[in-house]
Formats: structure tokens, C-alpha cells, sequence
């Protein structure tokens, strides 16, 4: 993916910086010629010497180095590469960077370069989610950098929630993203995610396990591939990702009204998200106290939202439409039902009883049932994003 490419890594000083190694041995895997630059702080974590003994290359460490000054290293390691990658990016380098700041070696090579710039922050939860943080972040996406939104689940620090450095495979892929054509560049895409939730009462509501990483894992790929994208998602700890438009809902029918508007004029809707089949027929304004014996529920549907997509658009025409399928049965069948019924494009079937795949998972297992059946091996949620957003652009390239 990356033959003769050179690809220049930024080190920073996070806790993370030990998975620089493995995503430096990625790097080259995919056939990339790797040079490394370190912050000072990152060499308290991982040492130069592990870096140069992988790359065949000396380590830039220093601004103002005299065995390299001559050649005004930092300028040249900036311009004399096809891509630089940033992992992990910490707070205190994104804020540098946004601000245009160069007091160390890789704020000092971030200033200077004109090249594609992939960066992948990982920090702790709260730092990540601060507001100027996140501000910095939309700073950088606006100047064409590619982020790469950080994982969620349990960091070093014992926090949990999203500041986990992705999979190196992960970045690999965005840097190939971010060397490639945009190809959803100009397009409009519109991504639903997470659950809803069906209010009984004010404290008490019908849902399911979704946590909406498919979802958002989708709308970062189409926004590093060049769309504008619209995310409409239901009650979930995510961040969206950055350069986003975000539409948060809570019900199936808030989700609807906001998918149907955000579609009209858009080149594709992706439904990943998991709207529930049916709400209470009518919710009680106040919390209903216990009472003794059973107690019955009466429930209606809730709107079918692909359906209804599928059923407002002439044949072949746009959006292209992609539904996923959640299944326990056999995912395949159930999929190409729901395509025949709904007058989709795409739907993608995954067995969610099966281990490493379905909810509250990095990494999923699917079919991309389309005129078509195409099986994917188990893959990290943001590489099944990847695939999906190439069938996109694919698809809106022939159509």
C-alpha cells in the first residue's frame, strides 16, 4: 500500500509512545521507508536507539544539532518525505501545533512542512474531551490535517473512555487515505449511529447495547476521504470526529425527522446505527412507582427509517443507501431480505453472538451484501469503516 512511499513518524511524550515502535514496524510492512523524529519528552518513554535499530537510520532528537545542522535537518526531514504521521500526538503538541509554535524538534518539523500530515492524538479522557483541546483539533482538521480519533475503553491512567492510541493498522490505513485521492471529495454523506431510547417514563426507557463505534468509525473514514459528513447519533460517550457535523437524538422518532432532513441532497446515507423496532404507545410524564404483580406494556412501531429512504427515491437513483443488519441467525439470508424489502444498495450483515464481533467491540466481523456478497475476516471497526467508505466511492464513481 505504501511501496516507495516515504513516510516521516513524530514521536511525542505520552505513555503511548512505546506503540510508535510497532506502528513504525506497520509502517514498513506496507512497504513504506520510515524516518522517526522525537520530542525530548518521548525519550523518557522509548529510546532513539530502538527507532534507528528498526529504520536503518539516525533518529532526529534535536533542533540544533550540529552533526545535522548543516543540511538544516528539521527542514529537510519536513520536506524529503511523502507523508508525516504524528503518534501519539499529546495535548501540549496539538496545542503547538494549532497555535503555530516551534520550541522542539517535531513542533519545529510540523512548521515546516507541506506534506500530507496524519495525526493521532492519545491522552487521557478528560484532557482529550477539554474543550480547547478539541478546539485545537478542529483548528488542524480545517488546515487539511488528517485526525485520527483515539480509541475508547480503559487507558493507563485508569480512566476509561476515548484517548486509547488506535491500532497501528488503524493509522496505516489513514495515511494511505491521506496519500490517496480523496475520493468522496465534494459529496455529502449522511451516518447514523448508536441506539435510541423509547422513554416508559422520565427515568426509564427501552434501548439496546449499542455504543455507536461502528457509526462514528464510518463518519471519520468518509470525512479522511473528503466528504461532508452529517452524523446523527443517538445517546452515546463518543467525541465525534473532528472536521464532523454532529446531530445528537434521543428517540427513533427525533432520529428519523433528523435523518430524512439531512438526506434530502445527499449523495449516500449509511444506517448503522441500531434504532429500536418499537417505543411505549404512550409515556407517562411522571416515574410510574412499583406495584405488586405483573405489569403489562403496550408497545407500537417505530419508523422504519431505511424503508422509508428506500421508499421516497426512484430506482438507481440518489442517495445510494447502506443498512446494517445485526443479526443472530444466518446474517447473509436475513441481509438480502432486507435489501429486496427495503430497496437498498448495500446492507452490512454481521452475526452479533459471534466472539470479536457486534456490540461493544473494537472489531467486527461482516458481509457487504450488495448484487454481490463480499465476506470481510475479522477486522478493527475503523478498517470495516475503510472498506465500506472504497465501496462507496466505488459505487458513486459508476453510478
Amino acid at each position: 500500500m505504501l511501496t516507495e512511499r516515504r513516510v516521516h513518524l513524530c514521536v511525542s511524550g505520552g505513555i503511548a509512545a512505546y506503540k510508535a515502535v510497532e506502528l513504525c514496524r506497520a509502517l514498513q510492512k506496507a512497504g513504506a521507508d520510515v524516518r522517526v523524529a522525537m520530542t525530548p519528552n518521548a525519550r523518557h518513554f522509548v529510546g532513539p536507539l530502538t527507532f534507528q535499530a528498526i529504520t536503518h537510520a539516525p533518529v532526529l532528537t534535536a533542533t540544533l544539532d550540529p552533526s545535522d545542522e548543516m543540511a538544516i535537518g528539521h527542514i529537510d526531514f519536513a520536506q524529503s518525505c511523502d507523508a508525516l504521521v504524528v503518534a501519539p500526538a499529546t495535548a501540549n503538541l496539538l496545542a503547538k501545533a494549532a497555535l503555530g509554535l516551534g520550541d522542539e524538534v517535531v513542533s519545529t518539523v510540523l512548521l515546516a512542512t507541506d506534506r500530507p500530515v496524519v495525526i493521532a492524538p492519545a491522552m487521557n479522557t478528560v484532557m482529550f474531551e477539554n474543550p480547547a483541546v478539541q478546539a485545537n483539533l478542529r483548528t488542524l482538521a480545517a488546515r487539511g490535517w488528517h485526525i485520527v480519533s483515539p480509541d475508547a475503553g480503559e487507558l493507563a491512567c485508569g480512566a476509561v473512555g476515548p484517548g486509547r492510541l488506535p491500532d497501528a493498522e488503524v493509522i496505516v490505513r489513514a495515511v494511505v487515505d491521506a496519500l490517496g485521492p480523496r475520493r468522496l471529495a465534494g459529496r455529502r454523506i449522511v451516518v447514523s449511529a448508536g441506539p435510541t431510547r423509547e422513554h416508559i417514563d422520565p427515568v426509564r426507557f427501552l434501548s439496546n447495547p449499542s455504543t455507536g463505534r461502528m457509526g462514528f468509525a464510518v463518519a471519520a473514514a468518509a470525512a479522511r476521504a473528503g466528504a461532508s459528513v452529517t452524523l446523527v447519533h443517538g445517546p452515546v460517550s463518543l467525541t465525534p470526529p473532528a472536521g464532523v457535523r454532529a446531530v445528537p437524538v434521543i428517540s427513533a422518532i427525533d432520529m428519523c425527522a433528523a435523518v430524512l432532513a439531512a438526506a434530502e441532497g445527499a449523495d449516500a446515507v449509511v444506517m448503522t446505527a441500531a434504532v429500536a423496532d418499537y417505543r411505549p404507545e404512550a409515556a407517562s410524564e411522571t416515574k410510574q412507582k412499583k406495584t405488586p404483580g405483573p405489569r403489562s406494556l403496550s408497545l407500537v412501531r417505530t419508523p422504519d427509517i431505511l424503508a422509508e429512504l428506500g421508499a421516497r427515491r426512484a430506482d438507481g437513483a440518489r442517495p445510494v443507501l447502506v443498512g446494517f443488519a445485526a443479526e443472530t441467525g444466518d446474517p447473509v439470508a436475513e441481509a438480502q431480505a432486507k435489501r429486496a424489502r427495503k430497496r437498498v444498495d448495500l446492507v452490512v450483515a454481521n452475526d452479533v453472538s459471534a466472539v470479536g464481533s457486534g456490540f461493544g467491540t473494537d472489531t467486527n466481523r461482516v458481509w457487504l451484501v450488495g448484487e454481490a456478497v463480499e465476506a470481510l475476516p475479522l477486522l478493527p471497526k475503523a478498517e470495516v469503516a475503510a472498506r465500506l467508505v472504497e465501496w462507496l466511492a466505488d459505487h458513486l464513481e459508476g453510478s
